[in-house]
Protein backbone atom coordinates (compact mmCIF):
# COMPACT_ATOMS: atom_id res chain seq x y z
CA UNK A 1 0.00 0.00 0.00
CA UNK A 2 2.72 2.31 0.68
CA UNK A 3 4.81 1.72 -2.79
CA UNK A 4 1.02 2.70 -4.28
CA UNK A 5 1.57 6.05 -2.71
CA UNK A 6 5.16 6.54 -3.21
CA UNK A 7 4.24 5.99 -6.93
CA UNK A 8 1.60 8.96 -6.81
CA UNK A 9 3.72 11.68 -5.03
CA UNK A 10 5.85 14.32 -7.00
CA UNK A 11 9.73 12.75 -6.67
CA UNK A 12 12.72 14.38 -5.71
CA UNK A 13 13.23 15.15 -9.44
CA UNK A 14 12.78 18.16 -9.59
CA UNK A 15 10.03 18.42 -12.96
CA UNK A 16 8.56 21.56 -12.31
CA UNK A 17 11.49 23.56 -13.71
CA UNK A 18 11.54 26.90 -15.63
CA UNK A 19 10.48 29.60 -13.24
CA UNK A 20 7.52 31.82 -12.39
CA UNK A 21 8.44 33.81 -15.90
CA UNK A 22 7.21 30.37 -18.32
CA UNK A 23 3.57 30.80 -16.53
CA UNK A 24 3.79 34.74 -17.84
CA UNK A 25 4.27 34.18 -21.05
CA UNK A 26 0.85 33.32 -22.52
CA UNK A 27 -0.67 36.24 -20.34
CA UNK A 28 1.92 38.73 -21.89
CA UNK A 29 1.63 36.83 -25.52
CA UNK A 30 -2.32 37.77 -25.65
CA UNK A 31 -2.25 41.21 -24.23
CA UNK A 32 0.58 41.85 -27.26
CA UNK A 33 -2.37 40.33 -29.43
CA UNK A 34 -5.07 42.21 -27.67
CA UNK A 35 -3.25 45.66 -28.29
CA UNK A 36 -2.43 45.61 -31.81
CA UNK A 37 -5.69 43.86 -32.81
CA UNK A 38 -8.33 45.96 -30.64
CA UNK A 39 -6.51 49.01 -28.56
CA UNK A 40 -4.03 50.33 -31.34
CA UNK A 41 -6.63 50.47 -34.04
CA UNK A 42 -9.44 52.15 -31.81
CA UNK A 43 -6.68 55.05 -29.92
CA UNK A 44 -5.99 55.64 -34.11
CA UNK A 45 -9.63 55.88 -35.22
CA UNK A 46 -10.26 58.13 -32.09
CA UNK A 47 -7.38 60.19 -33.37
CA UNK A 48 -7.98 60.66 -36.96
CA UNK A 49 -11.65 61.84 -35.21
CA UNK A 50 -10.21 64.36 -33.04
CA UNK A 51 -8.26 65.86 -35.95
CA UNK A 52 -11.32 65.67 -38.27
CA UNK A 53 -13.40 67.22 -35.85
CA UNK A 54 -10.80 70.02 -35.23
CA UNK A 55 -10.34 71.10 -38.72
CA UNK A 56 -14.01 71.63 -39.16
CA UNK A 57 -14.62 75.25 -41.10
CA UNK A 58 -17.68 76.62 -42.46
CA UNK A 59 -19.37 75.52 -45.86
CA UNK A 60 -18.22 71.68 -44.76
CA UNK A 61 -20.65 68.77 -45.70
CA UNK A 62 -21.41 66.62 -42.57
CA UNK A 63 -23.17 63.58 -41.36
CA UNK A 64 -24.16 63.98 -37.42
CA UNK A 65 -23.71 60.87 -35.05
CA UNK A 66 -27.74 61.15 -35.52
CA UNK A 67 -27.50 60.48 -39.49
CA UNK A 68 -28.51 63.92 -40.20
CA UNK A 69 -26.83 65.26 -43.10
CA UNK A 70 -25.85 69.15 -43.05
CA UNK A 71 -23.79 71.81 -44.36
CA UNK A 72 -21.93 73.74 -41.60
CA UNK A 73 -22.94 77.63 -41.50
CA UNK A 74 -21.17 78.56 -38.02
CA UNK A 75 -18.86 77.14 -35.90
CA UNK A 76 -18.32 77.59 -31.88
CA UNK A 77 -15.76 76.88 -29.58
CA UNK A 78 -17.80 73.32 -28.78
CA UNK A 79 -21.04 73.72 -30.74
CA UNK A 80 -21.66 73.75 -35.01
CA UNK A 81 -24.25 75.14 -36.44
CA UNK A 82 -25.75 72.95 -39.54
CA UNK A 83 -28.28 74.13 -42.19
CA UNK A 84 -30.25 70.99 -42.94
CA UNK A 85 -32.20 72.16 -45.10
CA UNK A 86 -33.20 75.88 -46.51
CA UNK A 87 -33.78 78.31 -43.45
CA UNK A 88 -34.04 75.09 -40.59
CA UNK A 89 -30.72 75.29 -38.73
CA UNK A 90 -29.41 72.92 -35.84
CA UNK A 91 -26.95 73.60 -33.49
CA UNK A 92 -24.97 70.07 -31.77
CA UNK A 93 -21.81 69.47 -30.34
CA UNK A 94 -18.86 69.35 -32.05
CA UNK A 95 -18.36 65.39 -31.01
CA UNK A 96 -21.92 64.74 -32.37
CA UNK A 97 -20.40 65.51 -36.12
CA UNK A 98 -19.24 61.77 -37.42
CA UNK A 99 -18.09 62.51 -40.46
CA UNK A 100 -17.91 64.70 -43.57
CA UNK A 101 -19.92 63.86 -46.23
CA UNK A 102 -18.90 63.60 -49.77
CA UNK A 103 -21.31 65.42 -52.45
CA UNK A 104 -23.07 63.06 -54.26
CA UNK A 105 -21.66 63.13 -58.06
CA UNK A 106 -25.25 65.37 -59.39
CA UNK A 107 -24.50 67.97 -56.77
CA UNK A 108 -21.00 68.17 -57.46
CA UNK A 109 -21.88 68.95 -60.96
CA UNK A 110 -24.47 71.22 -60.01
CA UNK A 111 -21.93 73.40 -57.93
CA UNK A 112 -20.18 73.17 -60.98
CA UNK A 113 -22.56 74.62 -63.43
CA UNK A 114 -23.48 77.78 -60.75
CA UNK A 115 -19.77 78.38 -60.64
Amino acid sequence: MFDLAYAMGQGGSGAQGGGGFAAFVPIILMFVIFYFLLIRPQQKKAKSHQEMISNLKKGDRVITSGGIHGTITSLDENAVTVEIAEKVRVKVTRGSIAGLSQPAQGDSQKTEQNA
